[in-house]
């Protein structure tokens, strides 16, 4: 259920951009308009980030390398891709695009990550498609572009 990120892997094609969708909302919906303190967000991605690596030490023997059921990478990716941002459906819905194109393409050296043993090689080209996205959030914060 952790690797699947509640059952969303078993949907198939498009589990991914799913997971990253349902993520994005979730983190607009927890976190607009609240009071939580900013090491929350950062806590519960790191929390994420360590539970994919878990999980898919775990589900590898069963399922093989990195399986397109394995979708907490991109809830992984997505929560950073939004750390230190504002959180309103601009930003949210900028950081989903940003995340999915950097995590599709693996440019700039993602997709070597993927050779990483374990769940390191599920979790860590996802997390770097996530800072990726993150420090194009924070040149559009930085210059009000959105």
């Amino acid at each position: 259920m952790i690797a699947t990120s509640l059952g969303i892997g078993y949907i198939g094609k498009g589990g991914g951009t799913v997971a990253a969708a349902v993520a994005a909302l979730c983190w607009y919906l927890v976190l607009a308009d609240s009071h939580i303190p900013a090491y929350g967000p950062v806590l519960f991605t790191v929390i994420i980030t360590l539970l994919g690596v878990w999980s898919g030490n775990i589900v590898e023997p069963y399922w093989g390398k990195d399986d397109k059921k394995v979708v907490i990478d991109e809830v992984a990716g997505m929560c950073v891709s939004l750390l230190f941002l504002p959180v309103n459906v601009k930003y949210v819905l900028t950081g989903l695009v940003l995340f999915r194109f950097f995590d599709i393409l693996k440019p700039l050296g993602i997709r070597r990550t993927e050779a990483l043993p374990g769940g390191w090689g599920v979790m860590v080209d996802d997390v770097i498609a996530g800072i990726y996205a993150n420090l194009v959030l924070q040149l559009i914060f930085y210059f009000n572009l959105l």
